[in-house]
């Protein structure tokens, strides 16, 4: 590791957990974030606090995005005081999820104005992860950017794949994501089933935290559905974009997905019905209405 200044913006959920790993490995860090609060803790573990993304873009070499959607994205980057207005041309890797044509978008935006090479970046994983530094992280762009940024990668996320160009990152993530919903999908749909026809809760979360269908959609999201806990993961309405992102994909390449398109349906009908604020695991609310039966391990659903 060298000893190059990096700077990090957006400190969220998941980009103070990623800060946090650059920091405690000896990384010279400036941040900034729209909430001046945000950088307390890693300013009082030694960070610099920037006043603005143009102030942190004059003393950074690379900066790590991390960010709610594209839309923030390009306020950072081309706003007032973007980075694109330091007068520095600093490599920029954009952990943000989006459209992986907007990435695209902006990455000529980026090298168009300024000069600026421009990576997207997207990582799979809770904010637990992003605290231990174990994320999956799917790189898109070139790979002399590739190789500065890998070393830093390698610090907040366990495993680290280069996909492509530009915009691979985020079809990348699109992929791991829409099997990951088909994966909730199915046993949200069979749950209220499997309680209708007889069987016990209980045992039903223990067959499918075990057997052949256990996964990690399964191990996490299950037990929290038994228990009714429709809380503390990402929302319906905010994970949206990796639907939007593979149905264009698709419609470009003519491809056909019917079992994509069979949870997209249970998908649309959970944030319809009004669970949109709530994880994916919500979507076993739209089979419970149906079949008049709600899972749960306490004898109210059985």
């Amino acid at each position: 590791m060298d000893e190059r200044t990096v700077g990090f913006i957006g400190l969220g959920r998941m980009g103070s957990g990623m800060a946090r790993n650059l920091l405690n490995a000896g990384v010279p860090l400036v941040v900034w974030d729209v909430l001046p609060e945000a950088g307390r803790s890693l300013s009082e573990g030694g960070a610099s606090v920037a006043a603005d993304p143009a102030a942190l873009a004059e003393r950074a070499e690379l900066i790590f995005l991390c960010l709610p959607t594209d839309k923030e994205a390009g306020g950072v980057l081309f706003g007032g005081r973007g980075v694109v207005r330091s007068g520095n041309t600093p490599a920029v890797v954009d952990t943000t999820t989006m459209n992986h044509q907007a990435a695209r978008r902006l990455a000529q935006r980026a090298a168009r104005e300024a000069g600026v090479a421009y990576a997207d970046c997207p990582v799979s994983g809770m904010p637990l992860r992003a605290e231990q530094g174990t994320l999956t992280m799917m790189f898109g762009g070139g790979t002399e950017l590739f190789a500065l940024s890998k070393p830093y990668l390698d610090v907040m996320g366990e495993f680290v794949v280069h996909c492509g160009d530009v915009g691979m990152g985020q079809l990348m993530k699109a992929v791991n994501n829409i099997v990951y919903d088909v994966n909730i999908a199915a046993f949200c749909e069979v749950l209220p089933f499997a309680v209708k026809a007889g069987l016990q809760p209980a045992q039903l979360a223990e067959v499918l935290t075990t057997g052949n269908a256990r996964s990690f959609a399964s191990e996490h999201f299950v037990p929290r559905i038994m228990e009714r806990r429709f809380e503390g993961d990402f929302s319906l309405r905010s994970a949206y974009k990796d639907i939007v992102n593979i149905q264009e994909a698709a419609a470009q390449l003519d491809a056909s997905l019917p079992l994509v398109e069979a949870m997209v349906t249970t998908y649309r009908a959970a944030i319809e019905m009004g669970f949109g604020d709530e994880p994916k695991s919500a979507m076993v609310k739209v089979y419970e209405e149906r079949l008049g039966r709600e899972v749960g391990t306490d004898r109210r659903s059985a």
